[in-house]
C-alpha cells in the first residue's frame, strides 16, 4: 500500500517548470515551484529540520515550548512539525505580513504575536527581541533560522540535490530571493560543488541589506535601509543563516516590478505566487535574457500567491501606486 505515516513524508521532491511564455528569450528559465509542499511553502523543509537538529542536540524535551520570529512559511513550517512531535509553538510576526498568514498560524495552534514592522532589529519592539524575550522568560527554545545553520544544511541536503537531478546536471545559474538566505546558500553550494561554473545570484528588494553588503563587504548607510512591500525576502540585519561567499552576485528588485510579476505569471504561466517569488521570477529573467540559449537559469517560488490575497487585490495596490 503507499500510504504515508505522517504528512512530512510528502515533504520535498517538488516540480521544476519552465517559465517559457513569462521568459521567452535568451537562456530557458525554470521554476522549483515550493507550493507543492505539505504545508504550502520551502519552509517546511527547514521546519522539521531545525526541529531534528535541537533534538539531537539534546535541546528539546517532549512537551517543550518553541518560539520564532517568521514572516509566515517558517511558522507554518515548525507548526506542522511541533504537531507531529507534540511541542507549543509561539510565533512573533512583522505587522506587514498578511492576516491570511496569522489566521494560518493560528488554525495550527500557534500563538501569534504581531510587532511594530518600523522598528530597528535591535529594538525591544521588534519581533526578533520580542522572541528572544519570550525565550528568556518561559525558557522556550529557539531556533531562530536566522543563525541556525540547520537552516541552509537543509537545502543543501534536499533542494539542491533535487534541482541537479531535475536538470540532469545542466543547470548553469541558480538565482533566488534572499530573506534569511538558507534557500540560496544550501543549493548554491551544493550546486557549485557538483560544477563550481555554476554561478549563483541573489535578488534583493530596494532597501535590504544585501546589494550592498556584497559589493562593500559593511552595512549600507542607515538612510538606504528602509522599509518595502514585497514580502518575505531582504533584510536590515546580516544573518549568520546565510554564506555570502557562496553567492557571485545581488540584483536589486523594487515592489512595483515584483508586483507586476505576481499577475504576469498568473495570466501567461498559470501559476499564482507572492511577491517574493515573484521578485525573484523577475530578477531571473533579466539574468536569463542576456544568457545564450545552451545555458539553463534556475529560481524558485517559496509559496502561493494565496497567502498574499489581501494585498493581491486593485485596493490594496492602488493605495500603495502599485498599479
Amino acid at each position: 500500500m503507499e500510504i504515508y505515516n505522517d504528512i512530512l513524508e510528502t515533504l520535498g521532491n517538488t516540480p521544476l517548470v519552465r517559465l517559457s511564455r513569462f521568459s521567452p528569450e535568451g537562456a530557458p528559465l525554470a521554476a522549483k515551484v515550493e507550493y507543492f509542499n505539505p504545508g504550502s511553502s520551502v519552509k517546511d523543509r527547514i521546519g522539521i529540520s531545525m526541529i531534528e537538529a535541537a533534538e539531537r542536540d539534546g535541546l528539546l524535551e517532549p512537551g517543550a515550548t518553541i518560539v520564532e520570529p517568521t514572516s509566515g512559511n517558517t511558522g507554518v513550517g515548525l507548526a506542522i512539525a511541533a504537531a507531529l512531535r507534540g511541542y507549543k509553538l509561539i510565533c512573533t510576526a512583522a505587522d506587514k505580513i498578511p492576516a491570511e498568514k496569522i489566521s494560518l498560524l493560528e488554525a495550527y495552534g500557534v500563538e501569534v504575536i504581531v510587532c511594530p514592522t518600523g522598528v530597528a532589529a535591535d529594538d525591544p519592539r521588534s519581533y526578533y527581541k520580542v522572541a528572544e524575550r519570550i525565550r528568556d522568560e518561559q525558557g522556550a527554545f529557539l531556533p531562530y533560522q536566522y543563525y541556525n545553520q540547520a537552516n541552509p544544511e537543509a537545502h543543501y541536503r534536499t533542494t539542491g540535490p533535487e534541482i541537479w537531478r531535475q536538470t540532469d546536471g545542466r543547470v548553469t545559474h541558480w538565482i533566488a530571493g534572499m530573506g534569511t538566505g538558507g534557500t540560496i546558500s544550501g543549493v548554491g553550494r551544493f550546486l557549485k560543488e557538483q560544477n563550481p561554473e555554476v554561478r549563483v545570484i541573489g535578488v534583493d528588494p530596494i532597501g535590504s541589506v544585501y546589494k550592498h553588503y556584497k559589493e562593500t563587504g559593511e552595512m549600507p548607510p542607515e538612510e538606504r535601509i528602509h522599509q518595502y512591500l514585497i514580502d518575505g525576502i531582504g533584510e536590515d540585519l546580516l544573518p549568520e543563516s546565510i554564506w555570502m561567499d557562496v553567492i557571485d552576485d545581488v540584483i536589486s528588485i523594487d515592489d512595483r516590478t515584483a508586483y507586476r510579476a505576481v499577475f504576469e505569471l498568473a495570466r501567461v504561466e498559470g501559476i499564482f505566487v507572492g511577491s517574493s517569488a515573484a521578485a525573484a521570477a523577475a530578477g531571473a529573467r533579466q539574468v536569463a535574457r542576456e544568457l545564450p540559449a545552451d545555458a539553463l537559469a534556475v529560481t524558485l517560488f517559496p509559496d502561493s500567491g494565496e497567502r498574499y490575497l489581501s494585498k493581491l487585490n486593485e485596493t490594496w495596490l492602488r493605495d500603495n501606486d502599485l498599479l
